[in-house]
C-alpha cells in the first residue's frame, strides 16, 4: 500500500515536472482544445494550414531575435528591416531590372547591414540595445518609405511563388519557417556562436574573462537577426504580391512576445528555437481561433496581452519551483530523447481529445441564417464604424450572419483574417482592403473556394470580385480641390494633409487634389505632409506647418478626423481666415460643417455603403446576378446643405 503511494506520489510529481518544464507545449495544448471545442471551423485541414501561414513571419522574426534575448539583447528594428529588405528587393528587381537572385542578396544585405549597425552602437557605441534598436526601428521604417516613395511596390512572380502553396495544399511560407527553425536550433545548440550567446546572456563580464571576444560576437548576433527579419521580410511580402513600406508594423513586439512565451528569459542566458515556434504557433492559434468566435480586435489585443503577462508570471513560477532552464543543449544523455518524447506524447494526447471534442459539433446543426464575413481596414476611423453600422443594420434586417473583423491597417493581418473567412463556412465576404494589391492573393482563394467577394469603398487588384461598392476617391478629391479653389476665389496659399502613406485611398484622394488644382493655377500648395488619417496627427502637423507658413489661407485634408485636428490647430483662424476642407462626411465631421470651422466635407456616405455591400453579399450568396460595379454618389457638403445631409 505504502509502495503504491510512493508511486503515485512519483507520478504526480513527474506529471507536475512535465508541466513546468514544457509550460509553453501545455498551454498550446489547451488553447488547441479549447478553440476546437468552441468552434467547429477551428479544427480543419484548411484551417490548421492558415494557422501555420500566418505564424510564419512571425516566427521567422522570432527565431532571428531568440538569438538576441538569450544574450540579454533587445531588438526593437526588425518589423522595420524587415519591410525595408523587402522593399529594396522590389525597388530593385522591378524600378531597375536587377536580376532577381541579385536582388533577393540585396535584401538579405540589407538585413545583416541594419544588424551590423545595431551590434556596433551596441557594442562599441555602448548604446542601450533598447536605444539603439529603437533609433533602427525609425530609420529603417523611413528608408523604407523614401525608397517606395510611400506607395507598394509590385513584387517579382518568381518571389511571390514563395506566398504559394506545393501540390496545391502545402502553403510555402510554412516550409520556410521550419527550414529557418531547423536553422536557428542549430546554431543554438551545435556552434560557436550559440554557445558564446548563452554565455554572454548569463553573465557577460565573465564571458569576456572567459577569453569571448563579446564586442565581436555581438556585431554577429545582431547581424544574425538582421537576416532572419530579411526573409521574413520577404515571405511576408510574397503573401501580399508587393513589398508595403508600412509592412510588418508592431511585428517586432509579437516576435519578443513569442520569444518570451516560449520559455525564453529576458534577462538573458535561457532559450531555444523550439520553444519560440510555440509561442508564435499561440499567438497564430489565439488571434485565428478569436476570428473564428467573432471577438472584437480591440478585445483580442486584451486578450494577447493577458496571454504574454501570464507566460511571463508562470515562468517566474516555474523557476521558483525548480524547473528546468530552458537552453538549448543542455541537459544529459537521453535529454533529446525525453523531449522527443514529450512532443509525441503531447501529440497523441491533443489528438485524442480534440478528436473527441469534435463529436460536438458533427452532430451540432449549421444556424439557417447566411454567413457572411466582413474585413474592415480599420474601426479607428469614424467613416469605417460607419460602414459596419450600416452593414450590421442590413445584416439585422435581412436575417444575415455577420462576422465583422478589424485589419487595424495591416494587409498582412487582413490577410490572416481573410484566409480564415475562406476557411470558415461562409457564404460570402465582404471586403475593405487596406491595399488594393496586397488583397489579392487572398480573394483569389476565396474565388478558388467558389465564396462570392465584395469589395466596399476600395477595389481589388489583380483578383477577381462578384462586385465593387463604392464612391470614386480621385473625383472626390477633385471635388474637395474645387471647394477651397472657388472659396478662396482662385487665388491663395494652401497646405495638403495628406493620408497614411502606402494606402490605396491615401493615394487616390491625392491624385484628386492634384487633377482639381489644376484648374486653379493661382493656388500655390506651400506644403503636403502626411498625418496618417489620425486627427492628433493632423494636429501636430498643422501646428508644425502654421509655424513656416503663418499666412497659409486655405487647408484640403484627406479626411475628416485629420481636418479637425487641423482646425484644432488653426484655433480662431478656422472658418474665418482660413478655409478647411475635409473628407468623408463623418459625424464629427458634419457638426463641424454646421458650426462653420470646416467650410466643406466630401461625404461618401458610409452607411449607405456597408448596407448595399451586406445586400449584394447575399444576391451573390444566392446565385443571382449582381451589378460589376455600384457607385454611391459623393457630394460636397457645406454650411448651406448639411442640414439635409443623412450621411
Amino acid at each position: 500500500m505504502a509502495t503504491d503511494t510512493l508511486k503515485s506520489g512519483a507520478s504526480a510529481g513527474g506529471l507536475r515536472r512535465l508541466l513546468l518544464d514544457n509550460g509553453a507545449l501545455t498551454a498550446l495544448i489547451v488553447l488547441v482544445i479549447a478553440m476546437s471545442a468552441l468552434s467547429g471551423d477551428f479544427l480543419t485541414t484548411d484551417n490548421l494550414l492558415n494557422v501555420g501561414v500566418q505564424a510564419a513571419v512571425t516566427a521567422i522574426l522570432a527565431f532571428g531575435v531568440t538569438f538576441v534575448i538569450v544574450s540579454a539583447g533587445i531588438d526593437l528594428s526588425v518589423g522595420s528591416v524587415a519591410a525595408l529588405s523587402a522593399t529594396v528587393l522590389a525597388w530593385s528587381a522591378t524600378s531597375h531590372g536587377v536580376p532577381v537572385v541579385i536582388a533577393v542578396l540585396l535584401a538579405v544585405v540589407t538585413g545583416i547591414a541594419a544588424g551590423l549597425v545595431n551590434g556596433f552602437l551596441i557594442a562599441y557605441g555602448k548604446l542601450p540595445p533598447f536605444i539603439a534598436t529603437l533609433a533602427m526601428l525609425s530609420v529603417a521604417r523611413g528608408l523604407s518609405l523614401v525608397i517606395s516613395e510611400g506607395s507598394p511596390i509590385a513584387f517579382p512572380d518568381s518571389v511571390s511563388h514563395l506566398g504559394d502553396t506545393l501540390g496545391g495544399w502545402l502553403p510555402v511560407p510554412v516550409l520556410v519557417m521550419v527550414v529557418m527553425g531547423l536553422i536557428a536550433a542549430f546554431v543554438l545548440g551545435r556552434t560557436y556562436i550559440g554557445r558564446s550567446m548563452y554565455a554572454i546572456g548569463g553573465n557577460e563580464e565573465a564571458a569576456r574573462l572567459s577569453g569571448l571576444r563579446v564586442k565581436k560576437q555581438k556585431l554577429a548576433i545582431y547581424a544574425f537577426s538582421g537576416v532572419f527579419a530579411a526573409v521574413a521580410g520577404v515571405v511576408l511580402a510574397a503573401r501580399l504580391s508587393s513589398a508595403q513600406p508600412q509592412a510588418a508594423d508592431g511585428y517586432e513586439l509579437d516576435a519578443i512576445a513569442a520569444v518570451v512565451i516560449g520559455g525564453a528569459s529576458l534577462a538573458g542566458g535561457t532559450g531555444k528555437a523550439s520553444g519560440t515556434l510555440i509561442g508564435a504557433l499561440i499567438l497564430a492559434v489565439l488571434r485565428n481561433g478569436l476570428n473564428l468566435l467573432n471577438v472584437s480586435a480591440f478585445w483580442q489585443q486584451v486578450v494577447i496581452g493577458v496571454v504574454i503577462a501570464l507566460a511571463v508570471l508562470l515562468d517566474t513560477l516555474r523557476r521558483k519551483a525548480g524547473a528546468t532552464p530552458v537552453a538549448a543543449g543542455a541537459g544529459g544523455p537521453g535529454g533529446k530523447g525525453r523531449q522527443a518524447v514529450t512532443y509525441g506524447l503531447a501529440a497523441v494526447v491533443t489528438v485524442a481529445i480534440v478528436g473527441a471534442t469534435s463529436l460536438l459539433h458533427n452532430d451540432s446543426s449549421s444556424t439557417a441564417n447566411p454567413k457572411v464575413g466582413l474585413s474592415l481596414s480599420t474601426l479607428n476611423n469614424p467613416f469605417f464604424v460607419q460602414i459596419r453600422a450600416g452593414a450590421q443594420a442590413e445584416a439585422k434586417k435581412l436575417g444575415v450572419d455577420l462576422t465583422v473583423t478589424d485589419a487595424q491597417n495591416d494587409a498582412s493581418q487582413q490577410a490572416n483574417q481573410l484566409q480564415n473567412f475562406t476557411s470558415s463556412n461562409l457564404g460570402a465576404i465582404i471586403v475593405n482592403p487596406v491595399d488594393s494589391d496586397a488583397a489579392g492573393n487572398s480573394v483569389k482563394a476565396a474565388d478558388k473556394a467558389k465564396i462570392p467577394v465584395i469589395a466596399v469603398d476600395r477595389g481589388v487588384n489583380k483578383a477577381s470580385v462578384d462586385a465593387l461598392v463604392a464612391s470614386d476617391n480621385v473625383a472626390g478629391g477633385e471635388l474637395a480641390a474645387k471647394a477651397i479653389g472657388e472659396k478662396l476665389g482662385g487665388k491663395g496659399k494652401i497646405v495638403i494633409l495628406q493620408g497614411q502613406a502606402g494606402t490605396s485611398a491615401a493615394r487616390e484622394r491625392a491624385e484628386g487634389f492634384a487633377k482639381g488644382l489644376k484648374a486653379y493655377p493661382g493656388i500655390q500648395v506651400v506644403a503636403q505632409q502626411p498625418a496618417d488619417f489620425d486627427r492628433t496627427k493632423g494636429l501636430d502637423v498643422m501646428s508644425n506647418l502654421l509655424q513656416a507658413h503663418p499666412d497659409v489661407q486655405g487647408v484640403i485634408a484627406a479626411n475628416d478626423e485629420m481636418a479637425l485636428g487641423a482646425i484644432k490647430a488653426l484655433g480662431s483662424k478656422a472658418g474665418k481666415s482660413v478655409s478647411v476642407v475635409g473628407f468623408d462626411g463623418t459625424p464629427d465631421g458634419l457638426n463641424a460643417v454646421k458650426g462653420g470651422t470646416l467650410y466643406a466635407s466630401v461625404a461618401q456616405q458610409p452607411s449607405q455603403l456597408g448596407r448595399i455591400a451586406v445586400d449584394n453579399a447575399l444576391k451573390a450568396l444566392q446565385g443571382k446576378k449582381v451589378e460589376e460595379t455600384i457607385k454611391v454618389p459623393v457630394k460636397v457638403v457645406t454650411k448651406e446643405n448639411v442640414a439635409g445631409f443623412t450621411g
